[in-house]
């Protein structure tokens, strides 16, 4: 339940009250007034008066609920504005992805700009601004745009965005926030991918009302993850935390970004499922397709290698964590689903029974959306914090 506040400086209860109204549409999606007076304690008049104002500030609007046969006069439902968004941008080693995200969490547009090689900081930064400046003609007609939020493959400093480390990239010390800002004229916020992922799936995903979830993302650049507990994301002192890739989970010589023999990240690749597939490259909705149609002994049987080390890696991580869920993502899901009774059987054995039998284990459900719901959710903050206090391009 979202508690509203009611104390003496009228200007801060207002700013948090008009706060709460927003997250809760945002995340809930359509609510009605009579749903919003219930979840924050407020009176009818209160709320609508709320609602009222973020009308004006054009970040909500309201129409007749559907026809039901309830008595009386129906509540109106409350709705994000279609047109306020913010811009996603997800740097890989392949490619550079750029989305427009609403504030509902719908994906207007996702553009994949491939490179043939893993793009510098200045390179990704051109090509992002170039594929915004081909979108600048809807951005302007249709669109008020919030921010740019960045989702990075690599450890992200927390109070700056200063990008400290991205292996698969090669980034050290990039100051792609602020490189992305001067060349856009946009606000840029950035964070570490898999921990916006986790994000993005609580809000709008699997996670939806889990207090407890852990998130783990494969992807072109190794594993990453994310954690949510007692409801909040956990970042560390410095913004790192979450890097399940680095968990060892075998006695290998094979060595990830950091040069650590037997991780996760090291074991676990999509590069090698690829490779028995055949293919280049693929999304990871093509590859989970690419997976579940092969009938070939070869790929089953890397397949079953990578599912027995990642079930090492998650059966430590529900020992300790004792999450209500497991979240997989990108080339993760695709693995999940081609088998996940094996998967499940292996964490099984390794996991305290009294924790296995609390937690669920799932594929991401926002797909190949989810990193950039994510990056937008970080451009979102401010907007939601402050309703009446950010300007709108």
């Amino acid at each position: 339940m979202e508690i509203a506040v009611q104390g003496n400086n009228h200007d801060d209860v207002r700013r948090h009250n008009l706060s709460t109204i927003l997250r809760i549409v945002h995340r809930n999606g359509p609510t009605s007034r009579a749903q919003l007076t219930r979840l924050t304690g407020l009176n009818r008049s209160t709320i609508s008066a709320l609602v009222g104002e973020l009308g004006q500030l054009g970040l909500a609007g309201e129409r007749d609920p559907d026809s039901t046969n309830q008595v009386g006069r129906p509540s109106p439902i409350v709705f994000c504005a279609e047109e306020v968004v913010a811009l996603a941008v997800n740097p890989e080693i392949d490619a550079v992805t750029i989305g427009i995200v609403g504030l509902d969490g719908t994906v207007h547009r996702r553009i994949r700009h491939p490179t043939d090689h893993s793009p510098s900081a200045s390179e990704a930064v051109n090509i992002a601004t170039s594929v915004i400046e081909g979108m600048r003609g809807d951005l302007e007609s249709r669109f008020r745009v919030v921010a740019i939020g960045v989702a990075v493959p690599g450890l992200v400093r927390a109070h700056d965005g200063l990008v400290r480390l991205a292996p698969h990239l090669g980034w050290t010390d990039e100051p792609f926030k602020e490189m992305l800002a001067d060349a856009t004229g946009f606000p840029v916020f950035a964070d570490n991918d898999a921990s916006l992922g986790a994000l993005a799936e609580q809000y709008f995903g699997a996670g939806r009302g889990i207090t407890d979830l852990i998130y783990l993302n494969g992807g072109a650049s190794g594993i990453g993850g994310g954690m949510i507990v007692g409801g909040n994301p956990v970042g560390g002192i410095a913004g790192y935390a979450g890097e399940f890739g680095h968990i060892r989970v075998s006695g290998g010589s094979r060595t990830d970004s950091a040069g650590i023999q037997g991780t996760l990240e090291a074991e676990v690749t999509r590069e090698e499922l690829l490779a028995v597939l055949g293919l280049e490259s693929a999304d990871p909705d093509e590859l989970e397709q690419a997976l579940l149609a092969s009938g070939s002994p070869q790929v089953r049987e890397e397949v079953c290698r990578q599912l027995d080390f990642l079930a090492v890696a998650l059966a430590g991580a529900i020992n300790i964590l004792n999450p209500q869920l497991v979240v997989l993502g990108g080339f993760l899901a695709a693995l999940l689903a081609v088998d996940p009774d094996r998967l499940r059987a292996a964490v099984e054995s390794m996991t305290l029974g009294s924790s296995f039998g609390s937690v669920r284990i799932s594929a991401a459900e926002l797909g190949s959306n989810l990193l950039l719901i994510g990056a937008a959710e970080l451009a979102f903050e401010e907007l939601l914090d402050h309703p009446n206090g950010v300007a709108l391009v």
